[in-house]
């Protein structure tokens, strides 16, 4: 029994055409595909009946994406500590600072860890990786204002978990 061949209807005939164009357009083939799964996915979970042009959505949904992406990169640039000036490098000269920078990291991931993951996922999000709250909204699936609410939760359970760790 032969298979028949794919539709050349809806968004599936277009994905290969998608990762080709963004993968010249970002430079990276796995930028492309994370968008382009983003977006599927995103078009699958609200369904995609009310596409009506899915080519067109594809691209623009994916444009802004990986756009996006640029921008949270962007706001994460990395120096190297050879990079600083003395008066900017965060290294501490006494003994004890290796100590203490172990003490609050192991408070952080405790505290983080007393939360419910969509708090914790929110944070490590925001703080860590740089996505705004209303791309964790459509990440996650909730509303900008939920995902507002994580945050201060997040915010104020770590604040009062690490007083201990504040300077004097």
């Amino acid at each position: 029994m032969s298979r028949r061949p794919p539709s050349d209807k809806g968004w599936l005939a277009h994905y290969r055409e998608l990762i080709g164009t963004w993968t010249r357009r970002s430079g990276s083939r796995q930028d492309a595909e994370d968008a382009a799964h983003d977006v599927v996915a995103n078009m699958l979970r609200n369904g995609d009946a009310a596409v009506l042009d899915p080519k067109a959505y594809l691209y623009g949904a994916s444009q802004n994406r990986l756009k996006g992406e640029m921008r949270r990169q962007s706001r994460r640039e990395q120096l190297s500590l050879d990079e600083l000036t003395d008066a900017e490098h965060p290294v501490q000269s006494d003994p004890e600072s290796a100590i203490r920078a172990a003490q609050l990291a192991d408070a952080l991931k405790r505290a983080l860890a007393e939360l419910p993951l969509k708090c914790q996922q929110v944070f490590l999000w925001n703080k860590l990786e740089g996505y705004t709250q209303a791309e964790i909204a459509q990440k996650l699936g909730l509303t900008q204002s939920t995902v507002e609410k994580y945050m201060k939760r997040a915010l104020s359970h770590i604040h009062d978990r690490l007083q201990d760790h504040a300077p004097h």
